[in-house]
């Protein structure tokens, strides 16, 4: 089985019971082979999110069929979801969502111990994704003494920690300068080629999207 993420037939309207439905998704099958990395290019307010968000089930949709490393996600209940994303997913948005009062490292180390990993061994492979990023001399940083192409790195090395199969990133480099977006990009695009994720990509700039394996656009989808 070569896929890792299939959508099959996907639909979501919001507002279904109200005057003036919205229908983001209308019929959207796409793929995310073992290895390879998505560009999602969409206009703003045509779903990407939302595409994102049920792909990481985080969201359900009205119909269609999510498959995860061939795994049918459909009407399984929120606990089983629930699991499958914190296995198999790793997220990173335009925002880091780092948490505040703890560290670089710490950020890292607290979904691995969420996910049942021991302390040290979890110290350890976030001083490993650290070094991966060149971060490793600001481990004992809390974000708000980190520039945000740091904070960005450390979000990546977050949203890896417990070696998802998939990592879905909705405008990872949205939020940064065109030089720095350009550096933190090439951090991301090691990771994913170091550790052989699959990735799902969502971004605006159509030069990021020309550099990743494959370039969907969301009308195409």
């Amino acid at each position: 089985m070569n896929e890792v993420l299939r959508l099959h037939a996907i639909t979501k309207t919001y507002g279904k019971d109200g005057p003036s439905p919205v229908t983001v998704l209308d019929g959207i099958d796409l793929s995310v082979d073992r290895g390879e990395v998505v560009a999602l290019v969409a206009p703003s307010g045509a779903g990407k999110s939302t595409l994102l968000h049920i792909a990481g089930l985080l969201d359900t949709p009205d119909t269609g069929q999510v498959l995860l490393n061939g795994r049918d996600m459909t009407g399984l209940p929120d606990k089983a979801r629930t699991e499958a994303r914190r296995v198999d997913v790793g997220f990173v948005y335009q925002f880091h969502h780092l948490l505040p009062e703890f560290s670089a490292a710490e950020n890292i180390v607290l979904p691995q111990l969420a996910n049942g990993t021991a302390q040290r061994a979890a110290a350890d492979r976030a001083a490993d994704l650290l070094a991966r990023v060149g971060l490793s001399h600001r481990a004992d940083h809390r974000p708000a003494a980190l520039s945000g192409g740091e904070q960005q790195r450390v979000a990546f090395c977050r949203a890896l920690a417990n070696a998802p199969a998939l990592l879905l990133a909705d405008e990872p480099t949205g939020n940064l300068d065109p030089a720095t977006s350009d550096r933190v990009f090439d951090v991301l695009m090691g990771l994913v080629r170091e550790t052989g994720l699959s990735a799902l990509i969502a971004t605006h700039n159509l030069d990021l999207a020309q550099r990743m394996d494959r370039v969907i656009r969301l009308g195409d989808a």
